[in-house]
């Protein structure tokens, strides 16, 4: 580029084409093994930011280098970006893959550079953007394959486009309207004036405003067809002996053989209204056997309860090492299960009268009966306690080890005679610099983050009969989804003497609307079904931990005793190191923040408009009516609008502006300028019409301003009034 426009309406181009890149990253959230989508933003706002300004090719390469050198380390190493010791490894790194793209060995690529190669990728978007805006004043082709991106991937995988087709047809129609302006500019050779651009720019945006407007408040007719995306996959299942073979996602009470790929499913199971985010569980597994889980009493005991009472399930114990908040849950259920699902910390149930409840203590689920028989609710209400664990007693916990009975250890550090030691041997390897069981258990959590372990739920690994499930996925596969992270925490803290089961239910799903009182509603379907991994603490109780990349159950620590303790300065909350990989399983829930977002806010008023969609869409109408009538009367409020807009100005620089007004009031009040008709004659000709010689004198001085390219001072004021007369005579 020659020259570098830093002005609102460039600006305006590169924000509208931000929006079309980010819809192409949205999904990838969901769909791919892709996380920290917000580094990848930041590198598209700087790149069109250095654009924008003009930055020399150079010092913007340069620039662009360094962030990505940044946020890699940043992503894929630990310790600072000054120190030298990443370096070695990084480069190591480079020329290992390298090697595998010499080979044509595309599967084999780490993850680091995975992330290179889709970081010089959004440069190459960036640089296209900027082409295509600023040089060649063009961006359909864009536009239109990034519709048929969104519609494709709506139609065939389980992302949802409802806010990203309307996004992007509002930010397309906008890209291009300024463009054709712009395009019309410098065919006609016409400079850009503030009033020309207003008379442009104010349509395009009502128009683009009103037509999005009614097109989401309308109705819709639902899908003809169903979903494609799961028939496809399972018309090919496999079910023979090698294993479960594609399996449908959602909650099922058999895991005595995982592993394997799945496909997702929208169905709704329950919604809730909640205080605050949490996981909901549905029961636990205590015995491993190498393949799956099962539980170690096989003859079913059941604890009965009815509502109101206390429920015989014990979370936490309650002491001073443990802060707890009350909170209620409402859960409206969609599906015939005969149990609860239920938060960390449940209290008590109150559900319709005449039901009754049983803990199956194998387990820990509440099953719901009604006359003995198994009964699903259509809603109910929960009490609970969130708790926040005190990081000083969890390290203190593993002194008091030597209380819990030899059965209760037995059971919760069971593993298979046949586990492969290499699974032992690894586990005290990651462990053996931390002094307790808190240190410990983070660390085990933490090693599940490494770049060398992939989320993935299509290309999932079945182990053989003489293969161990943990062992496969820990040193051959290290790929797999939650169960494969969450079976293999366990197994290792059992390997180093800690107490821990596994834990089966559903992530907090996906937020919908606020209804008020300081709830949110969140909807859950199968695709929500998660397994994570609870370890036992003395005199603390059962503590969530979540290993699988890109999750997090929201349990609270509370470091701050933890913190004074000098002695132990490694106890201070540490940074886990990220990696760029998100669930690519629809059916579970990136960590979030508890504050209200601005997507919250989002989907709160699309619900409002999905909800009240009839009044949304009159009052809508009726803008759109009262615009047309103001358009089509404007001769009428029109004129007093340019006499009160010039009333009070006596700047000379004014009086071309209002000639060309007048000359436009003229031809709408039906006095058109024919075609080669100097102004002179049409000045003639519109004296002889109104009997006045006003407009030729208007037009003396306007040529003399033309001809001469000076105004002579207090024309304005000398002319004022002749102007205001003939505008008073255009008003229809």
């Amino acid at each position: 580029m020659k020259s570098h426009k830093k002005d609102v309406a460039t600006f305006l181009l590169y924000g509208l084409g931000f929006l079309l890149l980010w819809e192409w990253l949205r999904p990838l959230k969901e769909l791919t093994e892709t996380s920290n989508i917000t580094v990848f933003l930041m590198f598209l706002v700087l790149s069109l930011m250095l654009a924008f300004f003009g930055v020399s090719t150079i010092l913007s390469g340069f620039i662009k280098v360094l962030y990505i050198i940044y946020e890699l380390h940043y992503l894929y190493f630990e310790g600072s970006f000054f120190q030298t010791s990443w370096i070695t490894p990084f480069l190591e790194d480079l020329g290992y893959n390298f090697g595998l793209m010499a080979e044509r060995d595309w599967t084999s690529m780490t993850n680091l550079f995975r992330t290179l190669l889709f970081f010089i990728l959004l440069w190459l978007m960036t640089y296209l953007i900027q082409y295509w805006l600023i040089n060649r004043k063009r961006i359909f082709i864009f536009f239109f394959m990034t519709l048929v991106y969104i519609t494709v991937l709506d139609t065939f995988t389980p992302y949802i486009a409802d806010g990203a087709i309307v996004r992007t047809v509002a930010a397309g129609f906008a890209v291009m309207g300024i463009l054709t302006f712009y395009r019309l500019l410098d065919k006609e050779g016409i400079s850009k004036e503030g009033s020309l651009s207003r008379r442009w720019m104010v349509p395009l945006a009502v128009l683009i405003a009103v037509s999005t407007g009614l097109g989401y408040a309308a109705p819709k007719a639902e899908p003809i067809w169903p979903d494609p995306v799961p028939f496809i996959k399972s018309y090919g299942q496999n079910s023979g002996e090698d294993g479960p073979g594609i399996q449908k996602i959602g909650y099922g009470e058999d895991d005595s053989r995982l592993g394997g790929p799945f496909v997702g499913d929208n169905q709704v199971v329950f919604r809730s209204e909640v205080e605050s985010r949490h996981y909901w569980k549905v029961e636990t597994k205590d015995t491993y056997t190498g393949k799956g889980w099962v539980t170690s009493q096989p003859e079913e005991e059941f604890v009965p309860f009815e509502m109101g009472e206390d429920i015989p399930v014990s979370s936490f114990i309650d002491n001073e090492a443990i802060e707890t908040t009350e909170e209620t849950s409402k859960v409206y259920t969609f599906m015939n299960y005969p149990h609860v699902v239920y938060p960390l910390g449940i209290k008590s149930i109150d559900a319709p009268p005449f039901i009754t409840f049983e803990l199956e203590s194998a387990t820990e689920k509440i099953r719901t009966l009604d006359g003995g028989r198994p009964m699903a609710l259509d809603q109910y209400e929960l009490s609970f306690q969130i708790p926040k664990y005190s990081v000083t007693a969890m390290k203190e916990a593993e002194t008091k080890a030597a209380a819990l009975t030899g059965e209760f250890m037995s059971r919760y550090t069971q593993l298979p005679e046949d586990l492969p030691e290499r699974v032992r041997e690894l586990a005290l390897e990651i462990t053996q610099d931390k002094p307790d069981w808190f240190e410990k258990a983070r660390e085990l959590e933490r090693y599940f983050h490494r770049a060398e372990y992939t989320y993935d739920q299509t290309d999932v690994a079945i182990p053989d009969e003489d293969e161990d499930y943990v062992d496969q996925f820990l040193f051959d596969t290290k790929r797999g989804y939650c169960d494969n992270f969450s079976t293999s925490m366990v197994v290792m803290a059992r390997a180093i003497g800690m107490p821990a089961r596994w834990v089966k239910g559903y992530t907090e799903g996906e937020f919908k609307q606020s209804p008020g009182s300081g709830l949110r509603l969140f909807e859950v379907t199968n695709n929500n079904a998660h397994s994570w991994v609870e370890i036992y603490f003395p005199e603390i109780g059962w503590v969530p931990f979540e290993p699988t990349q890109g999750f997090s159950n929201n349990v609270q620590f509370n470091f701050d005793n933890a913190s004074q303790n000098a002695s132990q300065p490694e106890i201070e909350e540490p940074k886990e190191t990220e990696t760029p990989v998100k669930p690519e399983k629809p059916e579970e829930t990136t960590a979030q923040e508890s504050s209200f977002s601005v997507k919250e806010l989002w989907d709160s008023l699309k619900a409002f408009a999905a909800k009240h969609w009839i009044a949304f869409a009159i009052i809508i109408l009726a803008a759109a009516i009262l615009a047309a009538v103001l358009y089509r009367k404007r001769g009428r409020w029109l004129p007093h609008y340019f006499l009160w807009r010039f009333k009070q100005t006596k700047k000379d620089e004014h009086f071309p502006q209002a000639y060309l007004i007048l000359l436009k009031e003229l031809d709408r009040y039906g006095l058109k300028r024919k075609n080669r008709q100097t102004l002179r004659e049409y000045a003639k000709y519109v004296d002889s019409f109104f009997s006045t010689k006003e407009m030729s004198h208007l037009t003396a001085r306007y040529e003399e301003l033309v001809y001469k390219g000076v105004l002579k001072e207090g024309s304005w004021s000398e002319t004022k009034e002749l102007w205001e007369n003939l505008i008073k005579k255009t008003i229809a």
